[in-house]
Parts: structure tokens; C-alpha cells; sequence
């Protein structure tokens, strides 16, 4: 059957196909949806992990047992599974395994952009890059094949492009792979010294037997052009670039599309290079298959011509390479004049923004960390002062605080999700009980893990299907971590929230304050009516604008109120000195 699908959904389509049994993943666009699709098959059992290396050894654990496994996540969730997966190379696997890496070109949505295909250099890993949602179902099975012929686990790269675009799929059924059932040896799996020694040997023999498959493998195909002048262009690509060199030249060129991108088929490239005039490598970010190509003897042309940094365009792939097409500028962007620019803020009635009002009205120095509560370093709140990556804050607080000499222990805090502090916060939180930094630092509890789509977390109480499940108390988890003074506040309660700030930041020990409020985009939250502007009382003062909130405008010198945004929170009331909002 034909379906029109979301790269994302294609993939679990895939994974259901080929007889997955366990998926364990940590959300991360653009990657989450996989696993989500994933867990709509009852024959898959799926789960979010607390973090990436933990959903990593999971996977492994089930690939061990003798059941296919899945593990998903984004490029910089890769650096956090890094560790397992470099040993994992080692081992190899019983039952196939693949790990779904999704790499953000042009940072919608992470604070870099870097590439992972050097991770399945680095690792010794094979990648497989589907370039569309039909070729991501169709990867997906073989990456299973690939990792039980070799004994490996295989890299699936996606992009955003491919994971968030649709195109036409043809489903079919579910194959059951037999159990491989699991057999005790050491010498593969336990990886003392002794053992890792022996296996690295078999990891070089097999990247020569892989580099040997990639050469006739379907995964890569040549389409030379019949057109009369069609070999004076061949251009090497992979992913979305192959999507934008068909759009652009058509038939017109000869290409390589290579979907194994490491190891990659040196007599397959240096044939197709001899029989073409001009070699273009088309690749995003990094050159990778350009350095590659180039160790080869090769000569080709690449980043001399494209750029190594954001997402390639059809319109900038014509004006570099000299060709019309449409009426798009060189950078691929269309731009209407006239429209106003709309900055990222948080949603009307997000419950961090009347902390991040205190934070900021207090002075205080914040180390901030990755999740929707980022957007508390835009104008007007402008209340963070640093973010790298996931559970960083809790860490950089107390090197921030012991560098300085507890000079700046009262005027700095940390911030961090609750689904965050799961992920990696309660490390940096036990160096800071450990170590003794009075640093504080605040959770913000908003009962979900926001910035993905609303997923589950062990703090929730519900797994990934919605079901029951175990739930971690952050205040008994605080305190057993060795913070004596955990308290809760309402960040909707100015008051209440100002006094907690104040009160931990004048302890000369270490605190924890949790800021709890649901996700006001929560369909069980029930918000309170929108609230209106008395004009009459309304000074224009704009006080109320200090909050950042969408849903405050000013019109005639008066504040008003969009009641299609408003949830009814009522901190811009609690700011107001003339009582201008009422119920």
C-alpha cells in the first residue's frame, strides 16, 4: 500500500517491518517523532530513557537478549551515547541494532550544527543517509541486515529536511526475525583490556569487508546523463543535496548519490570521477566526502564553492554551481517585505516567565541550560547568561561559584527542566553537595519535557504510551542527593517566588528551589478567564510589559489584552500598581 509519510514516521515504519522489538530513545527534534510513530505498533516495546546513553545501553541490552533494538536521538544527543557507542563498535552485536542520529542543519532547533558523520568515522561505525521517506523505510531494513552480516551497529542519519518532509511510501508487512538466542562470551562483550585489544582487529577487517559491500550495494546509485553534454557535471551528493541537485539539473548532469556514506565505495567514486569532466561534491555542513574523495587521488571541488555552514537551498545550489533557477536569492531564504520580524518568546502563561521576571529584577546571574526556558535570555526578561548543553548549568554554577571564591555565591543561580535534571542535572548537583558550593539552583517543574512536543519523563508519572508509571519525587531526590534545603514556589505567585529567591541566595549552603507550574499548553490544565484592561485605570506606565508576554500589547497608549492568548495567570496583574487587569 502507497502512504504519503513524514521521513520521521517512514523510519518507524520501518523499524515495525523489519520485526523491531525494543526502541529506547530521549526526544530531541528533529529526531522524536520516530519513536513516538514507533510506539503506535504494540509489537514494539518503547520507552523514553532518562537520557541518550542510557536509551543507548538499553538498546545494546536488548540486541543482546537476541531482539532486534532502535535507539533515537539528535546530533548533540550523539556526544551524550558516545561513550557506549564507541565500545559497542568493539563488542559488535547479537541481534541487529540501529542508532537514529538526526543532524540540524541550520539550528531550527540546537545550540550548534555539528556533523555526525564524523562519529561513524570516529567509531568505526557504518552510516547509512536516507534522502527521502521512502529510501528511510527502506534504509531501516537494511541497516538491520547490514548490522547482523557484520556484526555492528549501524548509524542511520537523518536531517531535518527528510525527518519533517513527506513523500510517497509503500508499506508492506511485518517480518518476525527468529531469536538469536544469547550465548555467554566474554572475550566479545566484556571489554577489559585484554579482551578490546583482540576486538579491535576485527573492527578494521570489518570496515574493509563493509567498504567492500558499499561498492555494489543499491544503497549507492550512479545516474549518469544521457544528455548530450551530461558528463562534463558529475556531482558526488548525499541526503537532501541529492533531492536539490535532481530539482536543479534534472537529468541534465550525471550523479552519485551515495546513501552509505561511511565506509564509502572507493572503486565505485573513482570510476564515476573517470567519467566525468568536472567532479562537485554536494554535501552539507562538513566536507567529509570531499576530504574523502580527495585522499583518494581524486580531484574535486566542494567548499571552494559551498558553504560549511546552514542548510543548502535549490536556489543557492543553482546561483553557486551557475545556473537559473527561480527567482530565489544565493542564501535560499525568501524575504517579504514589509512583515515584522517575530522573535521566539515564551507562551502566554508559560510558568517560567514570572521567575525569570524575579531573576531579572533581582540581578541575578544566571547559568541557564537547554530546554523552551532558554528563551528566558530574550529581551525583555534577558535572564540567562550562559547555555552550552543539557544539564551544564547545575555544573557551571558551582566551577562559576568556587572560581570567584564564593564571591558570587549570592547573586548567581542555576536553571534547569525538570525532564533536564533527569537527563544530566543530578551529576552537577552532587559535585555541588559534594564539593560545597553554596550554589543554588532552581528546577523548573513544569510536568513535561516542553520544548520536544510534551513528552513523558521519569518525574511525570507516565511512560511513553501514557500508561502509569514510576514517578521520581524531586524533593526526597534532592535531598538524598545531599541538598538540605529543597522548597517548593509557585512561579505564578511573584511574591512567593521573590521570597524564595531571596531567602536561598542569603544561605551559606547549598539549596535547591523548585518552580512548579504545568505547561500552561497542557490539555489537562484548566486555565482561569482571560483577563481585561481597565482603561480608566491604565497609566501607560508599561510595566506589564516587562514580562515579554504575547498576549500584552499597547494601543493608544494603553495595554491591552489579546483574550484569544490570555490564559488568565495573573502575573501581569501582580505587577500592575494601579490594578488595571481585572477578571
Amino acid at each position: 500500500m502507497k502512504e504519503l509519510m513524514l521521513g520521521n514516521k517512514a523510519l518507524a515504519r520501518g523499524l515495525y517491518e523489519a520485526g523491531c522489538a525494543v526502541a529506547s530513545s530521549y526526544p530531541g527534534t528533529p529526531s522524536t517523532e520516530v519513536t513516538e510513530e514507533a510506539a503506535k505498533f504494540k509489537e514494539i516495546y518503547c520507552e523514553w530513557a532518562p537520557n541518550e546513553k542510557v536509551a543507548l545501553e538499553a538498546a545494546f541490552g536488548a540486541c543482546l537478549a537476541g531482539k532486534r533494538s532502535f535507539c533515537a536521538m539528535k546530533h548533540v544527543g550523539l556526544n551524550v551515547a558516545a561513550d557506549p557507542m564507541f565500545t559497542i563498535s568493539y563488542t559488535g552485536v547479537n541481534a541487529g541494532m540501529i542508532i537514529n542520529v538526526a543532524d540540524d542543519a541550520g539550528m531550527h532547533s540546537s545550540q550548534n550544527e555539528q556533523d555526525s558523520r564524523h562519529y561513524a568515522i570516529a567509531a568505526k561505525i557504518p552510516m547509512l543517509e536516507p534522502s527521502d521517506s521512502a529510501e528511510a523505510l527502506y534504509f531501516t531494513k537494511k541497516a538491520y541486515e547490514i548490522s547482523e552480516k557484520f556484526d555492528t551497529p549501524v548509524l542511520l542519519k537523518m536531517c531535518t529536511r527528510v525527518s519533517h518532509s513527506q513523500s510517497i511510501v509503500e508499506t508492506s508487512e511485518r517480518v518476525e526475525p527468529p531469536v538469536k538466542p544469547y550465548q555467554k562470551d566474554a572475550s566479545k562483550y566484556v571489554m577489559a583490556p585484554a579482551n578490546a585489544k583482540r576486538r579491535h582487529p576485527f573492527v578494521e577487517e570489518r570496515t574493509k569487508k563493509l567498504s567492500e559491500f558499499a561498492e555494489t550495494s543499491d544503497l549507492n546509485k550512479v545516474e549518469y546523463s544521457s544528455a548530450p553534454e551530461g558528463k562534463k557535471l558529475g556531482i558526488i551528493c548525499d541526503s537532501t543535496c541529492y533531492q536539490y541537485a535532481k530539482e536543479v539539473f534534472g537529468d541534465s548532469v550525471s550523479i552519485l548519490k551515495l546513501g552509505m556514506v561511511w565506509p564509502l565505495p572507493q572503486k565505485l567514486i573513482k570510476d564515476f570521477a573517470n567519467k566525468v569532466e568536472r567532479v562537485v561534491v554536494l554535501e552539507e555542513l562538513d566536507p567529509i566526502i570531499e576530504t574523502l574523495v580527495k585522499a583518494m587521488g581524486l580531484k574535486a571541488e566542494g567548499k571552494n564553492i559551498f558553504p560549511v555552514t546552514d542548510e543548502f537551498s535549490q536556489g543557492m545550489v543553482a546561483s553557486l554551481l551557475g545556473k537559473e533557477f527561480g527567482k530565489e536569492a544565493k542564501t535560499g531564504c525568501s524575504k517579504i517585505d514589509g512583515l515584522p520580524v517575530r522573535p521566539p518568546v515564551m507562551c502566554s502563561g508559560c510558568p517560567h516567565r514570572g521567575l525569570f521576571y524575579t531573576l531579572h529584577k533581582q540581578k541575578c546571574t544566571v547559568m541557564g541550560d537547554i530546554g523552551c526556558y532558554t528563551l528566558g535570555a530574550m529581551p525583555p526578561l534577558s535572564a540567562m547568561d550562559a547555555t552550552e548543553c543539557m544539564g551544564a548549568s547545575v555544573s557551571s554554577i558551582h566551577g562559576f561559584n568556587k572560581a570567584t571564591g564564593g564571591e558570587t555565591e549570592g547573586k548567581t543561580v542555576a536553571v534547569i527542566g525538570d525532564s533536564t535534571f533527569m537527563h544530566s542535572g543530578m551529576t552537577g548537583l552532587a559535585n555541588i553537595a559534594y564539593n560545597q558550593s553554596n550554589s543554588t539552583v532552581i528546577i523548573l517543574d513544569n510536568s513535561i519535557t516542553g520544548m520536544t512536543g510534551h513528552q513523558q519523563n521519569p518525574t511525570t508519572g507516565f511512560n511513553l504510551r501514557g500508561d502509569p508509571a514510576g514517578k521520581i519525587d524531586l524533593e526526597a531526590l534532592c535531598k538524598a542527593l545531599g541538598i538540605k534545603r529543597v522548597r517548593v514556589c509557585d512561579p505564578y505567585n511573584l511574591k512567593e517566588t521573590e521570597t524564595a529567591v531571596k531567602e536561598e541566595l542569603s544561605v551559606k549552603e547549598p539549596s535547591v528551589i523548585i518552580s512548579r507550574r504545568p505547561c500552561a499548553l497542557l490539555k489537562y490544565v484548566k486555565h482561569n478567564p482571560p483577563l481585561k484592561v481597565n482603561e480608566e485605570k491604565c497609566r501607560g506606565c508599561k510595566s506589564c510589559m516587562q514580562i515579554g508576554c504575547p498576549s500584552i500589547s499597547f494601543k493608544n497608549k494603553k495595554a491591552v489584552i489579546d483574550s484569544t492568548q490570555c490564559v488568565g495567570c495573573g502575573v501581569c496583574s501582580q505587577m500592575c500598581a494601579f490594578g488595571a487587569f481585572e477578571q
